[in-house]
Parts: structure tokens; sequence; C-alpha cells
């Protein structure tokens, strides 16, 4: 935040899903998932809309980590930028695998990368519409404080005991 006269200006810095996102991976991951049945979240609910987990967990990352082109100050050159695109791409390539959803130390590096774009602390996840609950389910693995709204009796018994759900 920059305050100028009284005024507080807010200084808005574009985050990766806005500029770009591994496409190819993601949907690839997503379809090879959507064949996975054993320990597999669908298998305990069925919901008539649900969002593969690897994409759910991919936007989820990109949405809260900034942009190389937000920092001219560490990437000047659009090579550099280019660069740490590249690096930021390679962990959302291994974040979304199947055989990674438990993996303590890719997870550590996302939520790592996700507190440098947010000062150092974990932003809230609010999902008003949780449905089949693929959102909640990757913001928790990602160490985010959660908060939503279900009308799934079974979704809300799953995640009541980690975070705050709201009737």
């Amino acid at each position: 935040m920059i305050y100028r006269l009284g005024v507080i200006i807010l200084e808005f810095k574009k985050k990766l899903i806005e500029v770009a996102l591994p496409l190819d991976a993601i949907n690839k991951a997503s379809s090879r998932e959507k064949s996975i049945r054993h320990g597999h979240p669908s298998t305990i609910h069925l919901w008539w809309s649900r969002k593969p987990l690897a994409s759910s967990r991919a936007v989820i990352f990109a949405s809260l980590v900034d942009d190389p082109s937000s920092h001219p100050d560490k990437f000047p050159t659009e090579k550099e930028q280019m660069a740490e695109r590249e690096r930021l791409f390679n962990i959302i390539d291994r974040l979304i695998q199947w055989e990674n959803s438990n993996n303590i130390s890719i997870l550590e590096e996302a939520k790592n990368e996700i507190q440098k774009s947010t000062n150092g602390s974990l932003p809230s996840f609010l999902d008003p519409f949780c449905g089949g609950g693929s959102l909640p389910l990757e913001a928790q693995r990602l160490g985010l404080e959660l908060t939503f709204r279900t009308l799934s009796t079974k979704i809300g018994r799953i995640f009541s005991f980690r975070c705050r759900m709201n009737p």
C-alpha cells in the first residue's frame, strides 16, 4: 500500500494466472485424474460438476503467485522474466501430478512461493459455493485457512474438523 495525502493507493501486482499458464500440462494431468478411482475424493461423494483436483490446485497457486513481470527490479529483462516463469511452471507441473498430491516437499515449495507473493503470510480462502469440495481441498493442501459454504452434509463432515464452515 502507498499512502499519499491521506489517501490509500493500492499497488496491484499481476498474478501468474493473468499472464500465462502451462495449460497443456494442466489439461493432461486433469484428464489422467478422471480415470483414477482408488483413493480419489470423487469416490466419497458424487457431485454433478466436480472440478479436477489438478486444475484446482494449479488455479489456486497461479492466482496467488506474482508474475515475474510484477517485479521489474528482480527480473528487468524479458528473458529473465521468462526464465522465472518457467521455474514457476515447473512447480505447477510437479504440483498437479496425482502422485504428488500429498508430497510434503512439493506442497511446501508451493506454499513458500505463495508466501513470497503475499508478504510472508498465507491468505484465507473463501468458497461460498464449494460444491464437490475440490477447491477447498486443494486450498487446504496448500496451507490456506478455509471458509466455505456447502449444501452437502458429506462435504461438510469431511472438512469441518480442519476449517470454518459457515452454515
